[in-house]
């Protein structure tokens, strides 16, 4: 089973909204090679492994797909922030999300020339589960052969390319927030790049001598290199709430990426306190009328009450 912590994997660093990069994303999140295929591919490989006695693998793809499930929450987060308050809009301090139709000027007109309209004529300026063309996220891309290192070297080909793509979609964009979460994303790939060379491995499949895949500019976007300094690539979460994970046993000894860094495994990263997005009154989002408002404020007073009552 899981449990869910309030709080966001990476920070999402706050400047303009930009529709177009956040349809670029929409490529990282339902693509191909996106976060919702590695979070169910590495699920399902989990869910149905066999072999007690392969219980290291079994853990090492269980921990990295629970935390593709916070790379999901990152990126479907990071897209409605890029979405938010479009068209553009100084943000400030005080204001930080603008007035649509402020001036008698058409509330989503930038909807109509930028980016993905679905983000605005259906997702209400969030996130949807396709890919920078619109297509939808499909359960074929998920591969589950059953064969341990047939489903290693699918991982680390589908890891390698997930980078790969990110680093072109970093390139496109200067938009802080998008960049911060594809720093962010390009490092976690790597890391899990290291995790599954490590096991192929200790399966006598050498890749130690290829990573990183690709060979690019990456180390040098400044972003990314920050991460990089910290060991983050070298880091694997277990997500183990009772720590019975026996991943360690695979991801430990010097990195495959020859980067001078030594695996180690942790429960979990510290992750930064989840904000709320601001309501979008020209998407009719969410639309909470006053009479709702009243029940909900009534209804919570009561329930206060309550607890209070069967305090000790």
């Amino acid at each position: 089973m899981f449990l869910h912590v309030q709080r966001m994997i990476n920070e999402i660093v706050p400047d303009e909204p930009d529709p177009a990069a956040a349809n670029a994303l929409q490529e990282g999140l339902g693509g191909q090679f996106g976060e919702m295929r590695t979070m169910m591919q590495y699920l399902f490989q989990s869910f149905n492994f066999r072999g007690p006695t392969a219980k290291p693998y079994r853990d090492l793809l269980h921990g990295i797909g629970t935390e593709e499930i916070g790379h999901v929450e990152l990126i479907g987060t990071t897209i409605a922030r890029l979405t938010d308050g479009s068209p553009r809009y100084t943000g400030k301090a005080t204001k930080p999300v603008d007035e649509p139709g402020k001036g008698g000027a058409t509330p989503m007109a930038d909807a109509l020339s930028m980016g993905n309209i679905h983000h605005f004529l259906v997702g209400g300026q969030g996130a949807l589960p396709v890919d920078s063309a619109g297509n939808p996220w499909s359960g074929s891309y998920v591969y589950n052969s059953g064969n341990l290192v047939l489903d290693l070297l699918n991982n680390l080909m589908l890891e390698s390319t997930g980078r790969l793509q990110k680093c072109r979609i970093y390139e496109m964009t200067d938009n802080k927030t998008a960049r911060a979460t594809i720093a962010y994303l390009i490092v976690r790939d790597q890391a899990h790049e290291n995790a599954f060379a490590k096991a192929l491995e200790s399966l006598g499949v050498n890749w130690g001598s290829v990573l990183p895949i690709p060979k690019t500019s990456a180390e040098q976007f400044p972003e990314v290199k920050k991460l990089l300094d910290q060991g983050l690539q070298s880091i694997q979460y277990t997500f183990s709430a009772d720590n019975m994970s026996d991943a360690a046993k695979l991801y430990r000894g010097a990195s495959p990426s020859n980067d001078g860094t030594e695996l180690s495994t942790a429960i979990m990263p510290e992750g930064t306190p989840i904000t709320i997005a601001p309501e979008r009154r020209e998407e009719f989002s969410p639309g909470l009328d006053p009479e709702l408002l009243a029940l909900i404020q009534a209804t919570a007073e009561v329930e206060i009450k309550a607890a209070e009552g069967n305090a000790p």
